[in-house]
């Protein structure tokens, strides 16, 4: 009797188990890449890896020809979709996949502008907007001021220059801010990054709607002597947009420190269900970087 009533608890249990997960679908999501200055070639591998491992997501590829070639095909279904992550820095798309990409985000879709994607698209203003910061591609004044985190808020500075820098790849410190955030909530208010580009002066529109993380850009390693704002959310229309400067592509998959930092897979986690969703339920981990010690994910594995 007393093993007829084990098995049926394992087989309750089990049952359960399976309701559950049939009740937390993954949440789809589309990834665009095929252009970029960067090593896309690793980055949409390791963010899909790094997505999917969660179990919280299920990741489509849309990959672009190559640079140069014909875009005229590369229109974009995006209705499946609740998440696009865009790893893409290159020639324009198509205007269908552009006013569809505008719809998508107005209606309410989620959508992560991962590292070098803020350096695409110059002259399409509404993307600008929806990053809210970019860098490079011929970006001065005329594209928007630089915006930095001095004496206790943003500054938005004018003055003339050149949009978009960074130094030497190097271990930084991440300063949370909007701690009561949902993405930042329960976690550390510094915490130390591996190896990375850290992206500065930084020009654009500035709407950012809730500055998540800023670092200081140290002269020491050629940086501009701010604090930068790099992870930040923005809204357009009813759209939930997060922006990481963060996960410079390594060279391969297993050479990425970048990408295998445990503070860079977690927030991309968390943004990436906030920007689909609109909240966050994952606890933070007990390997989470602290203020002096990096921690990573060689796996991309929680």
């Amino acid at each position: 009797m007393k093993r007829l009533s084990n098995k049926i608890l394992a087989l309750l249990a089990a049952a359960l188990f399976v309701t559950c997960l049939s009740a937390q679908q993954p949440v789809k999501a589309l990834l665009i890449t095929g252009q970029n200055n960067h090593n896309w070639a690793v980055s949409h591998v390791v963010i899909k890896q790094i997505l999917e491992n969660s179990g919280l997501f299920a990741v489509d590829f849309a990959v672009s020809p190559a640079k140069g070639g014909d875009m005229s095909g590369f229109v974009l279904d995006f209705k499946p979709y609740k998440l696009v992550i865009v790893d893409y820095n290159g020639d324009a798309w198509p205007e269908e996949t552009n006013r569809r990409f505008l719809e998508f985000v107005n209606g309410g879709g989620g959508v992560i502008i991962y590292h070098a994607a803020d350096n695409s698209f110059t002259n399409w203003e509404e993307f600008n907007r929806i990053c809210a910061l970019g860098g490079w591609g011929g970006r001065n004044e005329k594209s928007g001021p630089w915006v930095y985190w001095k004496d206790g808020q943003l500054v938005r500075d004018t003055s003339p220059g050149n949009g978009g820098s960074h130094g030497r790849q190097h271990e930084y410190v991440l300063n949370g801010r909007s701690q009561d955030h949902p993405v930042m909530k329960g976690l550390p208010a510094k915490w130390r990054h591996a190896q990375d580009e850290l992206y500065d002066r930084m020009r654009g529109p500035g709407d950012i709607d809730a500055l998540l993380c800023t670092a200081y850009s140290d002269p020491a390693t050629n940086g501009s002597g701010r604090e930068e704002p790099l992870v930040f959310t923005v809204r357009y229309g009813e759209g939930r947009i997060f922006h990481t400067m963060l996960g410079h592509a390594g060279p391969t998959v297993d050479d990425n420190p970048a990408m295998q930092c445990t503070g860079f897979q977690v927030l991309l986690l968390r943004g990436a269900e906030w920007a689909a969703t609109g909240k966050v339920t994952q606890n933070v981990p007990a390997d989470f970087p602290t203020e002096t010690q990096v921690s990573m994910r060689k796996n991309y594995r929680p």
